[in-house]
Protein backbone atom coordinates (compact mmCIF):
# COMPACT_ATOMS: atom_id res chain seq x y z
CA UNK A 1 0.00 0.00 0.00
CA UNK A 2 1.35 3.46 -0.85
CA UNK A 3 1.95 5.94 1.97
CA UNK A 4 -1.24 7.50 3.35
CA UNK A 5 -1.28 10.91 5.02
CA UNK A 6 -3.02 12.24 8.08
CA UNK A 7 -3.33 15.69 9.58
CA UNK A 8 -4.67 17.14 12.82
CA UNK A 9 -5.57 20.80 12.51
CA UNK A 10 -6.19 23.02 15.52
CA UNK A 11 -9.16 25.06 14.42
CA UNK A 12 -10.70 28.07 16.15
CA UNK A 13 -14.12 28.66 14.61
CA UNK A 14 -17.18 29.13 16.84
CA UNK A 15 -15.19 27.19 19.42
CA UNK A 16 -11.72 25.68 19.65
CA UNK A 17 -11.44 22.07 18.46
CA UNK A 18 -9.12 19.67 16.68
CA UNK A 19 -9.91 18.33 13.21
CA UNK A 20 -8.59 14.78 12.87
CA UNK A 21 -8.28 13.76 9.20
CA UNK A 22 -6.98 10.60 7.52
CA UNK A 23 -6.47 9.97 3.83
CA UNK A 24 -8.83 7.35 2.41
CA UNK A 25 -9.45 6.85 -1.31
CA UNK A 26 -8.02 10.24 -2.27
CA UNK A 27 -9.96 12.29 0.29
CA UNK A 28 -9.57 13.31 3.93
CA UNK A 29 -12.07 11.47 6.10
CA UNK A 30 -12.61 13.82 9.03
CA UNK A 31 -13.72 13.97 12.65
CA UNK A 32 -14.01 17.00 14.92
CA UNK A 33 -12.40 16.18 18.28
CA UNK A 34 -13.31 18.97 20.74
CA UNK A 35 -10.66 18.16 23.38
CA UNK A 36 -8.06 16.88 20.96
CA UNK A 37 -6.31 13.53 20.54
CA UNK A 38 -4.11 12.27 23.34
CA UNK A 39 -1.39 9.69 23.89
CA UNK A 40 -3.02 8.73 27.21
CA UNK A 41 -4.61 5.27 26.74
CA UNK A 42 -6.89 5.81 29.74
CA UNK A 43 -8.68 8.75 28.08
CA UNK A 44 -11.55 8.48 25.62
CA UNK A 45 -12.11 11.46 23.35
CA UNK A 46 -15.47 12.26 21.81
CA UNK A 47 -15.21 12.65 18.04
CA UNK A 48 -17.86 13.77 15.55
CA UNK A 49 -17.76 12.55 11.97
CA UNK A 50 -17.96 15.49 9.54
CA UNK A 51 -17.80 15.85 5.78
CA UNK A 52 -14.75 14.62 3.89
CA UNK A 53 -12.26 17.30 2.88
CA UNK A 54 -10.14 17.44 -0.31
CA UNK A 55 -6.54 16.27 -0.13
CA UNK A 56 -5.41 19.81 -0.97
CA UNK A 57 -6.49 20.76 2.55
CA UNK A 58 -3.96 18.42 4.20
CA UNK A 59 -1.29 21.11 4.60
CA UNK A 60 -3.55 24.13 4.94
CA UNK A 61 -2.56 26.60 7.63
CA UNK A 62 -4.08 30.06 7.73
CA UNK A 63 -7.55 31.53 8.07
CA UNK A 64 -10.99 30.72 6.75
CA UNK A 65 -12.85 34.01 6.12
CA UNK A 66 -15.37 35.09 8.72
CA UNK A 67 -18.94 34.51 7.67
CA UNK A 68 -18.13 31.34 5.74
CA UNK A 69 -18.39 27.74 6.93
CA UNK A 70 -15.69 27.08 9.54
CA UNK A 71 -14.57 30.71 9.61
CA UNK A 72 -11.53 31.11 11.90
CA UNK A 73 -7.83 30.30 12.13
CA UNK A 74 -6.25 26.91 11.44
CA UNK A 75 -2.81 25.52 12.23
CA UNK A 76 -1.33 22.13 11.33
CA UNK A 77 -1.06 20.77 14.85
CA UNK A 78 0.34 17.44 13.64
CA UNK A 79 0.81 15.61 10.38
CA UNK A 80 2.53 12.54 9.01
CA UNK A 81 1.84 9.12 7.56
CA UNK A 82 -0.57 6.44 8.70
CA UNK A 83 -1.31 2.81 7.98
CA UNK A 84 -4.39 0.71 8.75
CA UNK A 85 -4.03 -2.41 10.83
CA UNK A 86 -6.48 -5.23 11.57
CA UNK A 87 -8.41 -4.32 8.40
CA UNK A 88 -6.53 -3.48 5.18
CA UNK A 89 -9.57 -1.66 3.72
CA UNK A 90 -10.09 1.54 5.75
CA UNK A 91 -13.25 2.55 3.89
CA UNK A 92 -14.97 -0.70 4.82
CA UNK A 93 -13.69 -0.37 8.39
CA UNK A 94 -15.22 3.11 8.65
CA UNK A 95 -18.49 1.88 7.21
CA UNK A 96 -18.51 -0.85 9.89
CA UNK A 97 -17.79 1.74 12.56
CA UNK A 98 -14.34 0.71 13.83
CA UNK A 99 -11.09 1.96 12.28
CA UNK A 100 -7.72 0.83 13.68
CA UNK A 101 -4.86 3.09 12.63
CA UNK A 102 -1.15 3.45 13.27
CA UNK A 103 0.16 7.03 13.14
CA UNK A 104 3.66 8.25 12.29
CA UNK A 105 3.37 11.91 13.19
CA UNK A 106 5.56 14.41 14.99
CA UNK A 107 3.30 14.46 18.06
CA UNK A 108 1.05 11.45 17.62
CA UNK A 109 2.74 8.08 17.24
CA UNK A 110 1.60 4.50 17.56
CA UNK A 111 -1.75 2.72 17.44
CA UNK A 112 -5.18 4.31 17.82
CA UNK A 113 -8.74 3.20 17.25
CA UNK A 114 -11.76 5.30 16.38
CA UNK A 115 -15.13 3.65 17.13
CA UNK A 116 -18.67 4.74 16.25
CA UNK A 117 -21.09 4.85 19.15
CA UNK A 118 -24.20 6.14 17.38
CA UNK A 119 -24.92 8.18 14.28
CA UNK A 120 -22.02 10.57 13.66
CA UNK A 121 -20.73 10.20 17.24
CA UNK A 122 -17.47 8.31 17.67
CA UNK A 123 -14.77 7.76 20.28
CA UNK A 124 -11.02 8.19 19.62
CA UNK A 125 -8.76 6.07 21.84
CA UNK A 126 -5.01 5.53 22.13
CA UNK A 127 -3.84 1.93 22.37
CA UNK A 128 -1.26 1.13 25.01
CA UNK A 129 2.10 0.74 23.27
CA UNK A 130 5.60 2.19 23.51
CA UNK A 131 4.33 5.63 22.46
CA UNK A 132 1.58 5.86 25.09
CA UNK A 133 1.94 8.50 27.79
CA UNK A 134 -0.26 8.75 30.86
CA UNK A 135 -1.50 12.28 31.41
CA UNK A 136 -0.44 13.45 27.95
CA UNK A 137 -2.35 16.69 27.23
CA UNK A 138 -2.55 18.12 23.69
CA UNK A 139 -2.95 21.62 25.13
CA UNK A 140 0.66 21.41 26.36
CA UNK A 141 1.82 21.03 22.72
CA UNK A 142 0.06 23.97 21.06
CA UNK A 143 2.37 24.95 18.18
CA UNK A 144 2.16 24.14 14.50
CA UNK A 145 4.49 21.38 13.31
CA UNK A 146 4.83 23.18 9.96
CA UNK A 147 5.62 26.74 10.97
CA UNK A 148 6.33 26.54 14.70
CA UNK A 149 3.71 29.25 15.20
CA UNK A 150 0.80 29.48 17.59
CA UNK A 151 -2.83 29.94 16.60
CA UNK A 152 -2.59 33.59 17.69
CA UNK A 153 0.44 34.17 15.46
CA UNK A 154 -1.27 32.60 12.46
CA UNK A 155 -4.41 34.64 13.03
CA UNK A 156 -2.34 37.84 13.29
CA UNK A 157 -0.27 37.13 10.15
CA UNK A 158 -1.84 34.38 8.03
CA UNK A 159 -0.01 33.10 5.01
CA UNK A 160 -3.05 31.51 3.38
CA UNK A 161 -6.81 31.94 3.24
CA UNK A 162 -9.11 29.03 2.36
CA UNK A 163 -12.06 29.63 0.05
CA UNK A 164 -14.20 26.50 -0.12
CA UNK A 165 -16.25 27.97 -2.97
CA UNK A 166 -13.20 27.70 -5.26
CA UNK A 167 -11.86 24.50 -6.86
CA UNK A 168 -9.76 22.60 -4.33
CA UNK A 169 -6.51 23.17 -6.23
CA UNK A 170 -7.08 26.94 -6.03
CA UNK A 171 -8.90 27.23 -2.72
CA UNK A 172 -5.78 28.26 -0.76
CA UNK A 173 -5.21 31.94 -1.60
CA UNK A 174 -2.01 33.74 -0.46
CA UNK A 175 -2.58 36.31 2.30
CA UNK A 176 0.97 37.46 3.11
CA UNK A 177 1.07 40.11 0.42
CA UNK A 178 1.22 42.90 3.00
CA UNK A 179 4.37 41.44 4.62
CA UNK A 180 6.14 41.22 1.27
CA UNK A 181 4.87 44.66 0.34
CA UNK A 182 6.43 45.97 3.54
CA UNK A 183 9.77 44.48 2.48
CA UNK A 184 9.51 46.13 -0.95
CA UNK A 185 8.73 49.49 0.64
CA UNK A 186 11.87 49.48 2.79
CA UNK A 187 14.87 51.45 1.62
CA UNK A 188 18.37 50.04 1.74
CA UNK A 189 17.94 49.21 5.45
CA UNK A 190 15.02 49.02 7.83
CA UNK A 191 12.95 47.02 10.29
CA UNK A 192 10.81 44.23 8.88
CA UNK A 193 8.15 42.42 10.90
CA UNK A 194 8.16 38.78 9.88
CA UNK A 195 6.52 35.74 11.53
CA UNK A 196 5.86 37.75 14.65
CA UNK A 197 9.49 38.93 15.00
CA UNK A 198 11.03 42.32 14.25
CA UNK A 199 14.19 42.02 12.17
CA UNK A 200 16.70 44.70 11.33
CA UNK A 201 17.47 44.06 7.64
CA UNK A 202 20.35 45.69 5.80
CA UNK A 203 21.88 46.24 2.36
CA UNK A 204 18.69 45.18 0.61
CA UNK A 205 19.83 46.41 -2.78
CA UNK A 206 23.13 44.51 -2.72
CA UNK A 207 23.53 42.10 -5.65
CA UNK A 208 24.27 38.69 -4.11
CA UNK A 209 23.96 36.45 -7.20
CA UNK A 210 24.94 37.32 -10.75
CA UNK A 211 22.36 36.72 -13.43
CA UNK A 212 19.95 38.39 -15.81
CA UNK A 213 18.77 40.18 -13.79
CA UNK A 214 21.01 39.85 -10.74
CA UNK A 215 19.48 38.55 -7.51
CA UNK A 216 19.56 41.11 -4.72
CA UNK A 217 19.55 40.54 -1.01
CA UNK A 218 15.95 41.78 -0.94
CA UNK A 219 14.97 38.96 -3.30
CA UNK A 220 16.87 36.40 -1.23
CA UNK A 221 14.98 37.53 1.89
CA UNK A 222 11.68 37.36 0.01
CA UNK A 223 12.46 33.79 -1.04
CA UNK A 224 13.57 32.79 2.46
CA UNK A 225 10.39 34.25 3.93
CA UNK A 226 8.24 32.25 1.52
CA UNK A 227 10.15 28.95 1.80
CA UNK A 228 10.86 29.05 5.56
CA UNK A 229 7.65 27.28 6.72
CA UNK A 230 8.50 24.38 4.38
CA UNK A 231 12.20 24.22 5.29
CA UNK A 232 11.82 24.65 9.06
CA UNK A 233 10.73 21.03 9.78
CA UNK A 234 14.06 19.84 8.30
CA UNK A 235 15.99 22.21 10.57
CA UNK A 236 14.00 22.14 13.81
CA UNK A 237 15.79 20.67 16.79
CA UNK A 238 19.13 20.60 14.95
CA UNK A 239 22.27 22.71 15.14
CA UNK A 240 22.62 24.74 11.95
CA UNK A 241 25.90 25.45 10.18
CA UNK A 242 25.76 28.49 7.92
CA UNK A 243 27.85 28.97 4.79
CA UNK A 244 28.05 32.75 4.67
CA UNK A 245 28.63 34.95 1.63
CA UNK A 246 27.99 38.47 2.94
CA UNK A 247 29.74 40.02 -0.07
CA UNK A 248 27.98 37.92 -2.69
CA UNK A 249 27.93 34.37 -3.98
CA UNK A 250 30.80 35.01 -6.39
CA UNK A 251 33.19 35.87 -3.53
CA UNK A 252 34.93 33.49 -1.16
CA UNK A 253 32.51 32.38 1.52
CA UNK A 254 33.23 31.03 4.97
CA UNK A 255 31.60 28.73 7.49
CA UNK A 256 29.93 30.20 10.55
CA UNK A 257 28.92 27.81 13.29
CA UNK A 258 28.85 29.94 16.44
CA UNK A 259 26.12 32.51 16.85
CA UNK A 260 27.56 36.03 17.01
CA UNK A 261 27.31 37.97 20.24
CA UNK A 262 24.95 40.47 18.61
CA UNK A 263 22.39 37.80 17.63
CA UNK A 264 18.90 38.62 18.93
CA UNK A 265 17.99 37.01 22.23
CA UNK A 266 14.85 35.39 20.80
CA UNK A 267 16.82 33.17 18.39
CA UNK A 268 16.60 29.48 19.36
CA UNK A 269 20.06 28.13 20.17
CA UNK A 270 22.03 25.21 21.57
CA UNK A 271 25.37 25.12 23.34
CA UNK A 272 27.44 22.11 22.36
CA UNK A 273 28.76 20.19 25.37
CA UNK A 274 32.53 20.19 25.50
CA UNK A 275 33.26 22.87 22.91
CA UNK A 276 30.80 25.39 24.33
CA UNK A 277 29.98 26.56 20.81
CA UNK A 278 26.51 28.12 20.68
CA UNK A 279 24.70 27.13 17.49
CA UNK A 280 21.59 28.52 15.87
CA UNK A 281 18.64 26.09 15.97
CA UNK A 282 16.07 27.22 13.40
CA UNK A 283 12.97 26.08 15.27
CA UNK A 284 10.89 28.89 13.77
CA UNK A 285 10.73 30.44 10.30
CA UNK A 286 11.88 33.89 11.46
CA UNK A 287 15.19 32.36 12.57
CA UNK A 288 15.92 31.28 9.00
CA UNK A 289 15.07 34.75 7.68
CA UNK A 290 17.53 36.15 10.22
CA UNK A 291 20.20 33.73 8.96
CA UNK A 292 19.68 34.84 5.34
CA UNK A 293 19.92 38.50 6.35
CA UNK A 294 23.15 37.61 8.17
CA UNK A 295 24.63 36.40 4.88
CA UNK A 296 23.83 32.71 5.40
CA UNK A 297 23.17 31.70 1.79
CA UNK A 298 23.57 27.97 2.45
CA UNK A 299 21.78 26.16 5.29
CA UNK A 300 23.36 22.96 6.63
CA UNK A 301 21.50 21.20 9.48
CA UNK A 302 23.15 18.47 11.52
CA UNK A 303 21.87 14.95 10.93
CA UNK A 304 21.40 14.48 14.68
CA UNK A 305 19.19 16.45 17.04
CA UNK A 306 20.49 18.58 19.88
CA UNK A 307 19.06 16.35 22.62
CA UNK A 308 21.19 13.43 21.33
CA UNK A 309 23.90 14.79 19.03
CA UNK A 310 25.57 11.37 18.99
CA UNK A 311 22.56 9.62 17.39
CA UNK A 312 21.80 10.45 13.74
CA UNK A 313 18.26 10.44 12.44
CA UNK A 314 19.39 10.52 8.81
CA UNK A 315 21.95 8.56 6.86
CA UNK A 316 23.42 10.59 4.00
CA UNK A 317 24.44 9.50 0.51
CA UNK A 318 26.42 12.08 -1.48
CA UNK A 319 26.97 11.44 -5.19
CA UNK A 320 29.91 13.76 -5.75
CA UNK A 321 30.91 14.05 -9.43
CA UNK A 322 34.53 14.22 -10.48
CA UNK A 323 35.97 16.48 -13.15
CA UNK A 324 35.38 13.79 -15.75
CA UNK A 325 31.92 12.72 -14.55
CA UNK A 326 29.16 13.59 -16.99
CA UNK A 327 25.61 14.27 -15.88
CA UNK A 328 24.56 11.02 -17.55
CA UNK A 329 27.19 9.13 -15.55
CA UNK A 330 25.82 10.62 -12.33
CA UNK A 331 22.28 9.65 -13.30
CA UNK A 332 23.47 6.05 -13.77
CA UNK A 333 24.77 6.06 -10.19
CA UNK A 334 21.58 7.65 -8.88
CA UNK A 335 19.39 5.07 -10.65
CA UNK A 336 21.45 2.24 -9.19
CA UNK A 337 20.81 3.71 -5.74
CA UNK A 338 17.11 3.95 -6.56
CA UNK A 339 17.07 0.26 -7.45
CA UNK A 340 18.97 -0.64 -4.28
CA UNK A 341 16.53 1.24 -2.05
CA UNK A 342 13.57 -0.40 -3.79
CA UNK A 343 15.15 -3.83 -3.32
CA UNK A 344 15.86 -3.15 0.36
CA UNK A 345 12.43 -1.63 1.03
CA UNK A 346 14.07 1.53 2.37
CA UNK A 347 12.42 4.96 2.30
CA UNK A 348 14.84 7.54 0.91
CA UNK A 349 14.47 10.90 -0.79
CA UNK A 350 16.74 12.40 -3.42
CA UNK A 351 17.48 15.99 -4.38
CA UNK A 352 19.65 17.63 -6.95
CA UNK A 353 22.38 19.54 -5.18
CA UNK A 354 21.94 22.83 -7.01
CA UNK A 355 25.52 22.52 -8.26
CA UNK A 356 26.64 19.29 -10.02
CA UNK A 357 25.65 16.44 -7.73
CA UNK A 358 22.75 14.44 -6.31
CA UNK A 359 22.21 13.89 -2.60
CA UNK A 360 20.03 11.34 -0.82
CA UNK A 361 18.67 11.42 2.73
CA UNK A 362 17.66 8.17 4.40
CA UNK A 363 15.56 8.59 7.57
CA UNK A 364 16.64 6.34 10.45
CA UNK A 365 15.00 5.61 13.78
CA UNK A 366 17.32 6.89 16.47
CA UNK A 367 19.48 4.17 17.96
CA UNK A 368 22.52 3.40 15.83
CA UNK A 369 25.48 5.76 16.13
CA UNK A 370 27.37 7.47 13.33
CA UNK A 371 29.84 4.61 12.98
CA UNK A 372 26.97 2.28 12.15
CA UNK A 373 25.21 4.59 9.69
CA UNK A 374 28.53 5.40 8.02
CA UNK A 375 29.35 1.69 7.69
CA UNK A 376 25.90 0.98 6.24
CA UNK A 377 26.19 3.76 3.63
CA UNK A 378 29.74 2.65 2.80
CA UNK A 379 28.56 -0.93 2.27
CA UNK A 380 25.73 0.25 0.03
CA UNK A 381 28.01 2.56 -1.93
CA UNK A 382 30.73 -0.03 -2.46
CA UNK A 383 28.16 -2.55 -3.69
CA UNK A 384 26.90 -0.04 -6.22
CA UNK A 385 30.41 1.06 -7.13
CA UNK A 386 31.35 -2.52 -7.93
CA UNK A 387 28.68 -2.58 -10.64
CA UNK A 388 30.20 0.41 -12.48
CA UNK A 389 33.82 0.59 -11.28
CA UNK A 390 34.76 2.72 -14.28
CA UNK A 391 32.62 5.57 -12.87
CA UNK A 392 33.71 5.51 -9.21
CA UNK A 393 36.88 6.21 -7.26
CA UNK A 394 37.41 5.64 -3.56
CA UNK A 395 40.51 7.85 -3.33
CA UNK A 396 40.33 10.49 -0.63
CA UNK A 397 42.24 13.18 -2.55
CA UNK A 398 40.38 14.60 -5.52
CA UNK A 399 43.55 14.70 -7.59
CA UNK A 400 43.89 10.93 -7.23
CA UNK A 401 40.40 10.08 -8.49
CA UNK A 402 41.16 10.33 -12.19
CA UNK A 403 38.13 12.54 -12.72
CA UNK A 404 35.74 9.85 -11.47
CA UNK A 405 32.86 10.32 -9.04
CA UNK A 406 33.11 9.73 -5.32
CA UNK A 407 30.29 8.08 -3.37
CA UNK A 408 30.97 10.00 -0.19
CA UNK A 409 29.88 8.09 2.89
CA UNK A 410 32.14 10.14 5.20
CA UNK A 411 29.44 12.79 5.68
CA UNK A 412 27.90 10.42 8.22
CA UNK A 413 29.67 11.87 11.25
CA UNK A 414 28.96 14.39 14.00
CA UNK A 415 28.83 17.93 12.62
CA UNK A 416 29.16 16.69 9.02
CA UNK A 417 26.31 17.95 6.87
CA UNK A 418 24.74 18.14 3.46
CA UNK A 419 22.87 21.24 2.38
CA UNK A 420 19.19 21.42 3.39
CA UNK A 421 16.41 20.92 0.84
CA UNK A 422 15.44 24.23 -0.79
CA UNK A 423 18.61 25.95 0.39
CA UNK A 424 20.13 28.37 -2.14
CA UNK A 425 23.60 27.60 -3.47
CA UNK A 426 26.35 30.16 -4.19
CA UNK A 427 26.23 30.21 -7.98
CA UNK A 428 24.89 32.51 -10.73
CA UNK A 429 21.11 32.71 -10.83
CA UNK A 430 20.67 31.52 -7.22
CA UNK A 431 20.06 27.78 -7.81
CA UNK A 432 18.55 25.73 -4.99
CA UNK A 433 18.99 22.16 -3.80
CA UNK A 434 15.67 20.84 -5.05
CA UNK A 435 13.94 17.59 -4.04
CA UNK A 436 12.98 15.34 -6.95
CA UNK A 437 10.77 12.35 -7.56
CA UNK A 438 12.73 9.18 -8.13
CA UNK A 439 11.01 8.94 -11.52
CA UNK A 440 12.57 12.25 -12.53
CA UNK A 441 15.93 10.51 -12.81
CA UNK A 442 14.55 9.30 -16.15
CA UNK A 443 13.53 12.80 -17.29
CA UNK A 444 15.93 14.12 -19.96
CA UNK A 445 15.12 17.68 -18.84
CA UNK A 446 16.44 17.16 -15.31
CA UNK A 447 19.53 19.16 -14.43
CA UNK A 448 21.42 19.39 -11.12
CA UNK A 449 21.19 23.19 -11.06
CA UNK A 450 17.93 23.56 -12.95
CA UNK A 451 15.83 25.07 -10.14
CA UNK A 452 16.36 28.54 -8.71
CA UNK A 453 14.81 30.72 -6.04
CA UNK A 454 12.71 32.19 -8.85
CA UNK A 455 11.38 28.88 -10.21
CA UNK A 456 11.04 26.55 -7.23
CA UNK A 457 7.78 28.17 -6.04
CA UNK A 458 5.65 27.08 -9.02
CA UNK A 459 7.20 23.61 -8.78
CA UNK A 460 6.20 23.36 -5.13
CA UNK A 461 2.70 24.52 -5.95
CA UNK A 462 2.41 21.79 -8.59
CA UNK A 463 4.17 18.86 -6.91
CA UNK A 464 4.18 19.68 -3.20
CA UNK A 465 7.15 19.00 -0.95
CA UNK A 466 8.74 15.91 -2.49
CA UNK A 467 11.13 15.55 0.45
CA UNK A 468 8.45 15.25 3.13
CA UNK A 469 8.78 11.47 3.30
CA UNK A 470 11.99 11.78 5.34
CA UNK A 471 10.07 13.60 8.07
CA UNK A 472 7.51 10.87 8.61
CA UNK A 473 9.22 7.55 7.88
CA UNK A 474 9.97 5.21 10.76
CA UNK A 475 12.56 2.63 9.78
CA UNK A 476 15.69 0.77 10.74
CA UNK A 477 18.50 0.19 8.28
CA UNK A 478 18.20 -3.38 6.99
CA UNK A 479 21.16 -5.72 6.59
CA UNK A 480 22.97 -5.46 3.27
CA UNK A 481 23.00 -8.90 1.69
Amino acid sequence: MSELRFVVQLHRARRLHYDFRVEVDGALVSWAVPKGPTLDPKVRRAAFHVDDHPMEYVAFEGVIPAGTYGGGDVIVWDTGAWVPYKDPDPRKAIDRGELHIELYGQKLRGKFVIVRTRGDEWLLLKKRDEFAGDGWDPAEHPLSVLSGRSSDEVRADPEWEWHSDLPADRAAVPRRKHTLEALEELGENGTWEVYGRRLRVTNLGKELFTGQPAVTKRELLRYTFEIAPIVTPYLAGRALNLHRFPNGADTKGFWQKALPSHAPEWLPRWREPGSGTEYLVADEPAALVWAANYGGIEWHPWTSEVDRPDLPSYALVDLDPGDGTSWEDLLVLARLHRTAFEHLGVTARAKVSGRRGIQIWVPVDRGPGFAETRAWVEGLSRSIGSVVPELVSWAWEKAERGGRARLDFTQNAVNKTLVAPYSPRPAPGAPVSAPIDWDELDDPQLRPDGFTIRTIGPRLAEKGDLFAGVLHASQQLPPLL
